[in-house]
């Protein structure tokens, strides 16, 4: 919803092709090269508004796919070109002491996509490599991923390019609040509304609703409500930790017995074992599967009896990654993609899974705990082998379902219980699935072009209520 209050923003700045990834974040292994030239998807609406030539560029990739959901529906013109593109690309440099006394210079965004549905949503991601292009495709698949799920939010992303691992806590809160000062003015309660993401925690969001308490006008209003993922001690939401990883299950328990697979004895893999992919080890274990190998930064393990999952969270914890595990042998990348499992779960970052890892793949599904870890290289060798993907849009959408239960009990000043979060998030979940299914059937194509297809139903009706200004 458009915000008078706000000032639109001082700088915008055309996007750029992002650099390739030359590695992950913790928990997460570099990308893998596919050992081919990647095709360049192309579509009218990249030659009008001028999109970059790069096939490796992620935004493009992640575009294209709602164009193609777009182009089956026939979504109006003007509805595409809005779609496109985010409505505002925030910017800004900003000074830091450093725990040696001298300054350093951090660059940070905020990428806002879409409002039509309500305030932006979308996490703030701590990296070293982080980038317009990524922050910018994360923005988009915020409001895809909103719209799909039902909650009345749109979508934005952003981020501080740190390495936040190389910080001591002391730089880390004052790089933390010395960014919210750069963007306090561009958020808000009831306009932008950001969560945690890779390399961010609560305890960051913990200082960034502080410090915008402090700048803000807001007064007695709830200015926690700025943001999501605090921790519960300062407004935040019981299960919000657990919650991407409960959504990914979720999905799995909805839609798995269609694909012929029974959770209790299912076997699956891991990529990546941060907060997603752990707490989806964790949970899909407690209820009857069984996770045979996970791989990180640090290595590959397989155990065919069976990781302990949260033996291996506590690990992580401890060592910073799954390397060294007692309770599973190591093995090395390709022997990882190789293992035969029913399920394969991709938690790290974004384009891991190309047309090599695809090849390699020795599975029935891939549920995308990670946002768009899929290249559409790699999915059509996916979908030519007949291997079913569940879509990030749909999979990953827990989180900000939760987001948004957090943000509900900081206006109303609740605190639900976590069998309601659960419920609520499980009510969700089963609905967005359902939406996926009946698309599918509705208009002949993949789940994802399906996800797509239902989420630009909701925006295309209320696009269609709202009318554009003037």
């Amino acid at each position: 919803m458009a915000s008078p209050s706000k000032p639109t923003p001082a700088k915008t700045t055309p996007a750029k092709a992002a650099p390739a990834k030359k590695g992950g974040a913790k928990g997460t292994p570099a990308k893998a090269s596919s050992g081919g030239s990647p095709e360049l998807v192309k579509h009218p609406i990249f030659d009008e508004l001028g999109f970059q030539t790069d096939p490796n560029n992620l935004y493009r990739q992640t575009v294209s796919s709602m164009l193609a959901a777009a182009d089956i529906m026939n979504l109006p013109h003007h509805l595409k070109i809005i779609l496109a593109q985010p409505k505002n690309e925030i910017m800004v440099n900003f000074p830091v002491l450093m725990d040696d006394g001298e300054y350093r210079l951090f660059k940070g965004y905020r990428v806002q996509h879409n409002n039509a549905l309500g305030p932006y949503k979308g996490g703030l991601r701590f990296h070293h490599d982080v980038h317009l292009d990524d922050v910018k495709s994360l923005a988009f698949l915020m409001t895809m991923k909103c719209s799909l799920v039902g909650v009345p939010f749109g979508g934005g992303k952003g981020g501080i390019k740190v390495d936040p691992y190389k910080h001591s806590k002391g730089e880390m809160e004052r790089i933390v609040r010395r960014f919210t000062a750069a963007i306090a003015h561009q958020i808000g309660p009831d306009y932008d509304i950001p969560a945690p993401d890779v390399g961010s925690n609560a305890q960051h969001m913990a200082w960034i609703a502080d410090t915008y308490s402090f700048l803000s006008e807001v007064g007695g209003h709830q200015p926690e409500a700025v943001i999501t993922g605090k921790p519960v001690a300062y407004g935040g939401s019981l299960g919000r930790e657990k919650a991407t990883g409960q959504g990914v299950v979720d999905t799995l328990v909805e839609m798995l017995p269609e694909i012929g697979i029974d959770i209790k004895g299912c076997k699956f893999s891991v990529l990546g074992f941060g907060n997603v992919g752990s707490w989806t080890g964790r949970i899909l274990q407690d209820r009857g599967a069984k996770m045979i190998a996970v791989m990180d930064h640090t290595g590959a393990i397989q155990n065919d009896a069976g990781i302990d999952a949260h033996a291996l969270a506590l690990h992580c914890q401890k060592t910073g990654g799954v390397a060294g595990f007692k309770g599973a042998g190591r093995i090395d990348k390709d022997e990882f993609y190789q293992t035969k499992v029913d399920v394969f779960v991709p938690a790290a970052l974004e384009q891991m899974i190309t047309e090599g890892e695809a090849r390699m793949l020795n599975c029935k599904v891939v549920a995308e705990g990670a946002n768009a870890p899929t290249t559409p290289a790699g999915e059509r060798v996916l979908e030519a082998r007949g291997i079913e993907v569940l879509p990030a849009i749909l999979c990953n959408a827990g989180g900000v379902t939760v987001s948004y239960f957090e943000w509900v009990q900081n206006k109303t000043c609740q605190q639900w219980d976590l069998e309601r979060v659960d419920r609520e998030l499980n009510k969700h979940m089963v609905q967005a699935a359902k939406r996926v299914r009946d698309a599918r059937k509705k208009y002949k194509c993949n789940l994802r072009t399906a996800a797509y297809a239902a989420a630009l139903e909701r925006l295309q009706a209320v696009y269609s209520v709202r009318s554009l200004f003037p």
